[in-house]
């Protein structure tokens, strides 16, 4: 299952031609003013000094960025620099500044200056006062001077083109309105580099245009026909060379570095753009077959060790009447291992602070807790014990906290989901763990249709509560709500809008879009696994 891909065509020599980077590591994040030293900037660059034959900088100030031109001149890079706009004036001044001191001092290794990254998109200024910016530059420095933003700011605002010496444009199918899957994200790239081209001939024929952002997320959660992955991002960044080397567009990729600081602005997808991880290993090779996840194997023997563990610390209750008992517990203790380590995996590599990671503890501390309750519920009715109502109070109310927090995080989800990751992997044991219940129930009374989902008979004590159907009702109007909200934020955006006026014309697509997110499909199984128990009544009012 998680063999070598092929994905796509080696990257020539293994380099790029532009990387954006960002030196900032775990712990260091410009929204906190804490700036990475001059020593992670040399570090980083030593490290991108044979991946790429450029840089692309967003800010000239703060901690060690100021160091940056001369580390790059010491390992043979050239930058394209830029300077971070935002509401503040005091502040875009001295960025200003900066920048044009740095370029005037590096012309040899500053190639292209960028003033401002997406401040028409995030609307921190008008566009009048952007191209005041853009002139004062252009006056003092002698490289070439543009704005970058995504491609639609420029239809949005031509006047720009005139402005800017080259033309640079945001080009992300992931986040497209309408959102491109990694297998059209070539073809996109074309037509919107063409209706660049085709608005600016009018405007400042000839002007070149660089594409200063385009990759795809490695993990995070999907939008539509866009699926977050490790061969997803190097399928895309392999057909994204061979398309610029078709046409001979100039390019940046972001990026090199994972961003861990992005995830409290952008979650999980945010912070996961890179060609390397937080901790500086390679996301994915640019040459040869790709894993989308290198560390199968020893996931692999992981669970196969706490397998080996849930057996020999219930070897004395393994006691079962047949065979085919024996295989199904093996079966249900091989999956509980498989969901702990999974949860493990995902969230210790997407937790980047110390609440984050706390968090994943109290997840796997909860997750470890209700799967000890499911073994020796499971236990129990593999050998035909009576039940336990202690057992049964406890799962119940393991069931509760997990239920309130699906509720919750669902919520979230339907209200603005954007950024905030489908929770699959911390709800897939108990979900999974009422399916194996129903199993066990089943195998030991022979006859499916004496099987019963409601909670009482799958915990085997009647403590049926009297707010049981608002439990359900709760989890299937949060399932209705979410999908309702997905569906809106796609009708929500501009472009989109433009795309398809009217509700009428609108709906089938963002319908489409919603239906076809694959994470969300599994997380509606998840609600509607938990919500399953809540509905059905056990009618016995003793011991099952």
């Amino acid at each position: 299952m998680n063999r070598p891909e092929d994905a796509g065509v080696d990257v020539p020599s293994g380099k790029l031609m532009s990387l954006s980077f960002a030196p900032f590591r775990e712990g260091y994040s410009p929204l906190e003013e804490i700036f990475p030293l001059p020593e992670h900037v040399e570090e980083d660059l030593s490290l991108l000094a044979d991946k790429t034959h450029s840089i692309r900088t967003y800010s000239s100030l703060g901690g060690g960025l100021e160091k940056t031109p001369d580390l790059a001149r010491k390992y043979g890079l050239s930058m394209i620099q830029g300077c971070w706009l935002g509401y503040g004036y005091m502040d875009n001044k001295k960025e200003i500044a900066a920048l044009i001191k740095s370029a005037n001092a590096n012309p040899d290794v500053v190639k292209r200056v960028i003033v401002g990254n997406e401040v028409l998109l995030r609307g921190d200024m008008d566009v009048d006062r952007l191209i005041g910016y853009i002139r004062e530059v252009k006056r003092a420095v002698k490289q070439p001077v543009s704005y970058a933003d995504v491609w639609s700011m420029y239809m949005k605002h031509p006047q720009l083109i005139k402005e800017v010496d080259f033309i640079t444009i945001h080009i992300l199918p992931y986040w497209e309105d309408e959102p491109i899957s990694v297998e059209h994200a070539p073809e996109h790239m074309e037509q919107i580099v063409k209706q660049v081209e085709d608005e600016a001939r009018g405007l400042a024929p000839g002007k070149p245009i660089l594409i200063g952002e385009s990759g795809w997320p490695s993990a995070g959660r999907q939008r539509g026909m866009a699926i977050p992955g490790v061969v997803n991002e190097a399928k895309f960044i392999r057909d994204m060379i061979q398309v610029v080397n078709r046409h001979g567009f100039d390019y940046n990729i972001v990026e090199a570095f994972n961003q861990p600081w992005k995830s409290n602005l952008e979650g999980v997808v945010g912070a996961n753009w890179g060609l390397f991880s937080a901790d500086r290993k390679p996301v994915f090779p640019l040459t040869g077959p790709v894993q989308e996840n290198p560390d199968c194997a020893s996931l692999l023997a992981a669970e196969t060790v706490i397998w080996l563990l849930v057996i020999a610390l219930c070897f004395k209750k393994i006691r079962f009447a047949s065979w085919s008992r024996l295989l199904v517990f093996l079966v249900f203790a091989q999956l509980v291992s498989m969901c702990l380590v999974t949860l493990a995996h995902f969230l210790g590599y997407t937790s980047y602070s110390g609440m984050q990671r706390g968090y994943t503890v109290f997840m796997l501390v909860a997750n470890g807790v209700l799967a000890a309750f499911l073994i020796q519920r499971c236990l129990d009715i593999l050998n035909d014990r009576p039940g336990n109502e202690l057992l049964a109070r406890r799962l119940r109310s393991g069931y509760l906290f997990f239920i309130i927090l699906a509720l919750y995080k669902t919520y979230g989800l339907a209200i603005g989901g954007r950024y905030l990751s489908f929770p699959v992997e911390q709800f897939a044991l108990p979900a999974m763990g009422i399916f194996g219940l129903l199993v066990c129930q089943c195998l030991i009374s022979h006859k499916i249709n004496r099987c019963s989902l409601s909670f009482d008979y799958l915990s085997g004590w009647n403590i049926q509560g009297k707010r049981d159907r608002l439990i359900a009702y709760g989890l299937s109007f949060a399932a209705i709500a979410m999908i309702l909200g997905e569906t809106k934020a796609f009708m929500d955006g501009r472009d989109f809008i433009q795309a398809h006026p009217g509700l009428s014309e609108g709906l089938p697509f963002a319908l489409r879009y919603t239906l076809y997110n694959q994470q969300l499909l599994l997380w509606l199984v998840c609600l509607i696994v938990l919500a399953l128990p809540f509905w059905s009544h056990s009618g016995n009012k003793t011991k099952t």
